[in-house]
């Protein structure tokens, strides 16, 4: 973890996280129905929405490796002379490569988002974006716009399918991504909103964002390849230690205590988290649990378990792959959500409060517990928090599955590159060599030495990963800050450093 300075101009002071409690302002109402205009090209309907030079816009990232709305609209601006613009998508990926040249130009100078990696990412690293970047979560994100303190004058949606109404659905088209739930949160609370779409439909089989919250509607000739959808950790298969760390994850929850009727389970985008739950289905059928929902980033994996009767619903915010996007079509039981109710820090009753396990993804993580998804050992961005901050602190029993070591760097290490979730929010760390589990749990120490699991220390894993690797993570550097990382409240919890 980089050191923090006492205080980051134009992000307020920095604070400490371990056990602070969460001061969040109310959410502000959504804003006033409207009427919806179809209008013939984006550059018009840019026009209207009185987008100017240092305007907040936000996109969404369902399509995600397969989105072309944010450079279609970015080159329109540039076109028109539109600059110093801040960009607020929910994620970004390699795919958005194509953004680099409006950074340079001065087209965009800011970004707030919650996940990027990818040439663009790379990009920001090396200092080319005249601000720092801010990464959120995707809770700490819908919460920002919803109270106001991150407020989007136009937001684009990529729309699926719209019907002649103007309400749009990412159901159906040629183009289907499954739920909207990112884009929800923007609709709802955005002073303009523009859906772009590549699909005019006579009606919608579900609908994600009403017509009342939509101004504008523009047909143009593609949103982007919904092909793409599945891509970085989410597309590669599960390594053989991979399979022993998911085998040992259905072991621990099997012997939780949290494997009953109306278990509720999540799980994250990597492949080892993915095998998670085809290595719990043999558990749950055996045992006869039928579970309350499976919920977040939806897979076919948690599909298929809805649909062989192992969870009742499925709420979904996006889908990860081409299966779950059928299943949002077709099942009345796969509910979308918004990323609010998914992991809104300021709800009570959002799902990420309500699961029983949730499995996360790990670059590093330190003697503490606190984990890393940002930052890559040699220093390259490479993700950020989504959901992970979000769903370990509300989940019951948060698990990390992590290889000791990967790319000749350890995975278990003494300090991390950046701190993205504090250690005091996770359960149990599972790799190849064992599983550590949180000093703060220790009736499930005990449930799991009694079911005969390979208990050990962190400290014993970190150890061991040292032991095998020849690199040392990098140390940052006393540079410019490039990237500032919000915990889900908006505090400031670690910065990048170029």
């Amino acid at each position: 973890m980089a050191a923090l300075p006492d205080y980051i101009d134009g992000y307020g002071p920095v604070h400490a996280f371990a056990g602070a409690e969460l001061s969040l302002t109310s959410p502000n109402p959504p804003r006033p129905a409207v009427n919806t205009v179809f209008t013939a090209t984006l550059a018009e309907a840019i026009g209207n929405a009185g987008l100017a030079s240092g305007s907040t816009i936000s996109f969404h990232h369902h399509l995600r490796n397969g989105d072309d709305v944010m450079r279609q609209v970015l080159a329109i601006c540039q076109t028109l002379g539109i600059c110093d613009l801040h960009i607020a998508p929910s994620s970004l990926f390699p795919c958005h490569a194509s953004l680099i040249p409006f950074l340079a130009d001065g087209t965009v100078t800011r970004i707030t988002t919650a996940y990027m990696n990818g040439p663009l990412a790379d990009a920001v690293k090396a200092g080319k974006l005249r601000n720092p970047a801010v990464l959120q979560t995707h809770g700490g994100r819908a919460h920002a716009i919803e109270s106001g303190r991150l407020g989007i004058d136009v937001a684009f949606v990529a729309a699926p399918a719209v019907d002649r109404s103007g309400n749009l659905t990412g159901a159906i088209g040629p183009e289907a991504c499954g739920p909207l739930g990112y884009a929800m949160v923007d609709a709802a609370h955005a002073a303009h909103v523009i859906a772009v779409t590549d699909h005019v439909a006579e009606s919608l089989p579900r609908i994600c964002i009403p017509a009342a919250q939509v101004d504008q509607v523009v047909n143009v000739h593609s949103i982007g390849a919904a092909a793409r959808i599945v891509s970085g950790t989410t597309g590669r298969p599960v390594s053989p230690k991979g399979k022993i760390i998911a085998n040992l994850t259905a072991r621990l929850i099997a012997a939780s205590g949290l494997l009953q009727n109306g278990f509720s389970f999540q799980t994250g985008a990597g492949a080892t988290s993915l095998a998670v739950a085809s290595a719990l289905t043999p558990v749950m059928t055996e045992r006869g649990i039928t579970g309350g929902f499976a919920a977040g980033g939806m897979t076919g994996p948690l599909v298929n378990m809805h649909h062989n009767g192992l969870f009742r619903e499925l709420w979904d915010v996006q889908a990860f792959d081409l299966e779950a996007v059928r299943s949002f079509a077709s099942d009345a039981a796969h509910h979308p959500m918004s990323a609010a109710l998914y992991a809104s820090p300021a709800r009570a009753d959002a799902i990420a409060n309500r699961l029983d396990v949730m499995i996360l993804g790990a670059a590093e993580v330190d003697q503490s517990f606190n984990v890393n998804v940002t930052q890559a050992s040699d220093g390259r961005i490479i993700g950020g928090s989504g959901g992970h901050s979000d769903t370990a602190a509300g989940a019951k029993l948060p698990i990390v599955t992590t290889t000791l070591k990967a790319g000749g760097f350890p995975k278990l290490v003494s300090e991390l590159t950046c701190l993205t979730t504090p250690g005091d929010t996770i359960g149990a760390v599972v790799t190849e060599a064992g599983m550590a589990i949180h000093p703060s749990r220790p009736d499930l120490t005990k449930a799991a030495l009694h079911a005969g699991l390979p208990v050990v220390s962190i400290e014993d894993l970190c150890a061991q990963a040292q032991r095998e690797c020849g690199k040392a993570p990098r140390t940052q550097s006393d540079g410019r800050i490039v990237a500032v990382c919000e915990y889900r409240d908006g505090r400031v919890i670690d910065v990048i450093i170029a």
